[in-house]
């Protein structure tokens, strides 16, 4: 008998995660070093990476690489990507978390739609959607290989539902076209590479709701208002589906978008 334990236990099993320092990152990383996965950390130049990389060692007694690359650059991403390969130690999870958000000072992002820019655009599309192909394709042969080899993307709801503009009025808060787009395309690259890299590799996605991070009060409450458990989420609430996507939990599950949302897509 195969117990749960068994398909939870992540020893030995090499995991990237792009994002590594934001959120929802260290999350991953936590839940996935407590499994005993060895965790590859990349983010941003001038993340902090390390500090993240001292807990894991510190708490889980976890194997933590941290590389830096910013995520716009084709170069930058060809360099982690060598820096990655080069050990051989191969690559037995990919998780595709980061993400262009912008700022709400970022000119052409948080604007009425007829000021969105062409620059901002393309910018989410390269970090959202095609550094996502383009680590999937880098890595596909050290996954085809691996045990249990998947990868992971991060959508969001977003890119499954149009905006209801009438949780921002009042705010300075907004939900730009590119972010939406990337997310969408992101969902639709996750059941096209499920297919295309199948039986080998399994290819899932998270698509998270609103996460709780101090927002206007009127925007806290008009959204909670939407959802049926009646709250926004937080970090934890995503540990056990990370868990169980990465791990063999999850051994005949492809394909699928999973909503971590409290329901908020249901109505």
């Amino acid at each position: 008998m195969t117990t749960l334990k068994q398909l939870s236990d992540m020893s030995g099993r090499r995991v990237l995660i792009t994002g590594g320092a934001g959120h929802i990152g260290r999350i991953m990383a936590e839940t996935l070093a407590e499994l005993g996965a060895c965790i590859v950390l990349l983010d941003r130049p001038g993340a902090q990476l390390g500090s993240i990389q001292s807990d894991l060692m510190h708490q889980w007694k976890a194997n933590c690489f941290c590389i830096e690359c910013d995520l716009e650059s084709e170069k930058e991403r060809n360099y982690a990507i060598q820096e990655i390969k080069s050990d051989g130690k191969g690559l037995n999870c990919l998780i595709n978390n980061a993400a262009f958000g912008g700022a709400t000072e970022l000119e052409g992002w948080v604007t009425p739609f007829e000021t969105q820019s062409l620059a901002t655009w393309r910018r989410a599309l390269e970090v959202n959607l095609t550094a996502p192909f383009h680590f999937s394709q880098a890595f596909a042969p050290e996954l085809r290989v691996a045990k249990g080899g998947n990868i992971i993307n991060i959508t969001s709801i977003y890119g499954e539902h149009g905006p209801d503009w009438r949780l921002y009025e009042g705010t300075e808060m907004g939900n730009p076209a590119a972010y939406a787009a990337s997310k969408g395309g992101l969902a639709q690259l996750t059941r096209w590479l499920a297919t295309t890299l199948a039986p080998e590799i399994r290819v899932n996605a998270i698509s998270p709701g609103g996460i709780f991070r101090n927002q206007p009060k009127v925007f806290f409450e008009r959204y909670v208002s939407k959802t049926p458990l009646n709250r926004m989420a937080t970090e934890d609430d995503f540990r056990g589906v990370f868990a169980y996507l990465a791990s063999d939990q999850s051994s005949y599950v492809s394909g699928q978008v999973i909503s971590v949302d409290g329901g908020w897509g249901v109505w």
